[in-house]
Order: structure tokens, then sequence, then C-alpha cells
């Protein structure tokens, strides 16, 4: 979705109180900042990652994905038997992104734009 929505609407916000697209896709990756940091046994809070850092769709999208890999080496680095005693936090950060999921949805339906996981498939 990062990738996919528009550009141009990237600020576009619900109503004025909430976040617009682009810093719901920063707190979404703050997730993942968290859960790699907290994964490697750092202290770290969950929303230490401040969308005004980010000016344009190409930052957000870039920070994104190496949140993503980030977050992925340290998950494959843990052992199993860790994982098996203690899921968190991935759980949570899974769990928190499908929250935000189901938001960005709402912002695609407003702009009269379907989810790419709503498109038909090929």
């Amino acid at each position: 979705m990062a990738k996919d929505f528009p550009t141009d609407k990237y600020s576009y916000r619900i109503t004025p109180e909430v976040r617009s697209f682009g810093e719901v896709i920063v707190h979404v990756f703050s997730g993942d900042v968290y859960a790699a940091k907290a994964g490697r046994g750092e202290n770290v809070k969950w929303d230490e990652v401040d969308p005004k850092n980010y000016k344009s769709k190409d930052e957000i999208v870039s920070a994104f994905e190496k949140s993503i890999a980030d977050a992925s080496a340290t998950l494959k680095a843990i052992p199993e038997d860790k994982l098996t005693q203690s899921p968190d936090p991935w759980l949570a950060v899974m769990e928190h992104s499908a929250e935000h999921y189901g938001q960005l949805v709402v912002y695609y339906r407003a702009n009269h734009l379907v989810p790419p996981e709503s498109r038909p498939k090929k």
C-alpha cells in the first residue's frame, strides 16, 4: 500500500484530527523498528519514529522497506526455542499492522481507489 497509494494523496486525511496516509505508514513501520530493536534486546519505545522526519513518499517507502528488512533479519536471528517461549514483540507488531491495514483501506475507498488486496487476481 505504501508503494501503491498515489503520491499526491500521501497527505490525505479522513478528518483533520487523524494521521495522513503517509503518517499512518510511518506509524506502521515504527512498529517494525520497535520489533527489530526489542528483538535484539535494546531498550526501545514503540513510537520513537517521527513522521516529520519523512518529507516525501519516496523517503517513507524507503524507510519502510528498511524497517521490514531490519525486523526480518532480527527475527531470523532469534533461536527457535527462544521465540517459542515468547513471541513478543512479533505478535503485537503483526496485530498492529493488521489494525492499520483496515484504516488504510478506508483511505483508499474515500479516494475512490481499490486497495491492492481487493483487486482481481490475474
